[in-house]
Formats: C-alpha cells, structure tokens, sequence
C-alpha cells in the first residue's frame, strides 16, 4: 500500500511540473528569422535557441554562428529567478541570468568575470509563434552593441 501511494503521488508531482512546464510560452524550438531581425553585419548569430524542461529546471541550447561565419554552440541550465548560472561553451560569457516579468517576457544578463556585458528583454508573441530577444551591451573589444533578434516557434 506504502509504494502505491508513493508511485502515485510521484506521477501526480511529476503531471504538476510538466504542466507548468508546457504552459511556459518560451518553452520549444525557437529559429531566426533574419528578415525581421535587426542585428549588424558582425553580430553572431543564434539560428537555433531550444527551451526545455531539465528536472525543476530549463536547459536553454543555442546554436548558431559567430562573425566569422563559425559554427557556435552554448548551453545554460537554471531557472528563471534572477539568479547567475553557468554557461557553457560561450566564449563571450561564463553566467546568464534570467527573470520573468509575466508570463510572455523575461528579462536577462549576461555576464563574463563576474561583469554584465549585456542585458535584454525576450517576449513571446501573444499567439505564441514568435519571439523578439531586445539587447544591449558591450562586446569583447569595448564596442557598444545593440541587436534585436526575431524568431519563430518550429
């Protein structure tokens, strides 16, 4: 009787989170639209940002390519509450933070040696189908930057 009442309220816990999860309108596949996008010629570019569920957590994958036309790949897993967390595979930033506003916005830092280098805003469209990721910042080389990056939910 112990382990039934144990397997079912893991299922019942486990059916909250995916719930909660799901209903996240950043959560998915997100790839850039560079029509609509307004980023300069030497900006990377992410072509593919992936949202998912990592435990009581979110993974957040980011594909794409740097000025230079290489291919580039980071990850950061944390939550969405303000706090630091590593990344991994960003030579531009070693801890990203990001914090909801409400249910379609989030707000973000970026930071490399403990310094913000960049700050912005992701909302997703009230449909759900797209996003637009708002930054600004500094760059490695001291340069004022600013970007803003459209994409739509596969």
């Amino acid at each position: 009787m112990k382990t039934r009442t144990v397997v079912l309220t893991l299922a019942a816990l486990f059916s909250v989170v995916s719930v909660c999860f799901a209903a996240d309108a950043n959560m998915g596949t997100w790839k850039l639209n560079e029509t609509k996008s307004k980023m300069s010629a030497d900006a990377p570019k992410n072509g593919t940002v992936v949202y998912e569920a990592a435990g009581d957590s979110v993974k957040v994958t980011v594909d794409g390519m740097d000025a230079g036309g290489k291919a580039t790949h980071n990850e950061w897993t944390g939550k969405f509450d303000g706090k630091d967390y590593a990344v991994t595979g960003d030579p531009a930033s070693d801890m990203r933070s990001y914090k909801r506003v409400n249910d379609h916005t989030l707000s973000m830092t970026v930071k490399k040696d403990g310094k913000m280098t960049m700050s912005g805003t992701i909302k997703v469209s009230a449909d759900g189908k797209s996003r637009t990721v708002a930054v600004h910042g500094t760059d490695a080389k001291g340069k004022k930057v600013t970007s803003t990056a459209v994409y739509d939910k596969q």
